[in-house]
């Protein structure tokens, strides 16, 4: 008996993993990624579209189309309650993104997408733990950004849009 509902349970799985599945090479595109500054957070950036262009088998590091990205993080200090009690900073993270044909030396993408967090401040003694949740927000916001980067790809007419 539990074979059986186990049975039906895998199959219900296939089924909605085959329904929901977006083709992301629909026009059979592959990526390269450039050139990503920024320090730390560059390499963040540039270690995430990696993994994720590899993931869905449209990476190529002799493509023509070169994916051209930029990654800023922002900070600022908000009070949420009356009393003043509860010091909040909220980080702000954007990415950039432009993919450029460079058989045709024109730029045929271009994507700008905002993301924010927030995290309460611990204690002046605490201080570490404020940089590790900096550190990790700023790691989060990327990944969030680099995925919905992707998932707008998917769907997206890569067309010249260079008027020249």
């Amino acid at each position: 008996m539990s074979k059986t509902k186990l049975l039906i349970l895998l199959l219900i799985n296939f089924l909605l993993i085959s329904c929901i599945k977006e083709d992301t090479s629909k026009n059979n595109l592959k990526f390269k990624v450039g050139y990503i500054g920024g320090e730390y957070d560059g390499l963040l950036l540039e270690n995430a579209l990696n993994s994720y262009l590899n993931a869905q088998g449209i990476y190529n590091e002799s493509s023509e189309y070169e994916i051209k990205a930029n990654i800023t993080h922002g900070s600022n200090l908000y009070i949420t309650n009356i009393d003043n009690t509860s010091d909040r900073e909220r980080i702000t993270s954007t990415l950039s993104i432009t993919i450029i044909d460079n058989q045709s030396a024109c730029q045929i993408y271009d994507y700008n997408q905002t993301i924010s967090q927030f995290y309460i401040f611990a204690a002046s003694d605490l201080f570490l733990s404020n940089k590790k949740a900096v550190k990790e927000i700023k790691k989060n916001n990327t990944d969030e950004l680099v995925k919905k980067f992707l998932k707008n790809l998917s769907r997206a007419s890569l067309i010249c849009n260079d008027q020249s």
